[in-house]
């Protein structure tokens, strides 16, 4: 599959998450704006930094109904190390398959060793890709700002 442009539907993930279960991300998404992320370990400071910033942006995200999920190929007591360290409160998933996640997402993976490089989706209410940020390295991602702006800006529109 290529890149999900604007209007794609968001394909059907499921991933197991910290604290038990399975989490569906379009279907803990829907009926919202929601924010998908994945990021490229713990180990990387670059993605460490933009989940710490989205996690500081917990109370504007709830506020303007917007949910954020994040995923990673990370083992599951590696993840929970993370989520625990930087408090993070919003579902993060563990041991993602990099390689059938970029066949449903066009995500760019990592060869040796195998890891997603950083990708970030906007989603409207419906599951539909409202943006979508690539990158094939460490830098290139979504920022709290920039998706507050444009739901902020989407609604306003829509009202």
């Amino acid at each position: 599959m290529g890149l999900l442009d604007t209007g794609a539907d968001f394909p059907a993930l499921k991933i197991g998450t910290v604290g038990g279960g399975t989490l569906d991300v379009r279907g803990h998404l829907a009926g919202g704006f929601g924010v998908v992320l994945f990021y490229r370990g713990s180990w990387c400071p670059y993605c460490t930094a933009q989940l710490r910033t989205f996690q500081r942006a917990h109370d504007r995200f709830e506020q303007a109904g917007i949910k954020v999920v994040a995923l990673s190929v990370d083992d599951e007591p590696t993840t929970k190390d993370l989520v625990e360290k930087h408090k993070l409160t919003f579902p993060v998933g563990y041991s993602a398959d990099a390689r059938e996640i970029a066949e449903a997402t066009g995500a760019f993976v990592h060869d040796d060793p195998v890891y997603l490089q950083s990708t970030g989706f906007v989603l409207a209410p419906d599951g539909k890709v409202i943006t979508s940020v690539y990158s094939s390295g460490a830098i290139g991602r979504l920022v709290p700002e920039d998706v507050l702006g444009l739901v902020a800006h989407l609604k306003e529109r829509m009202s």
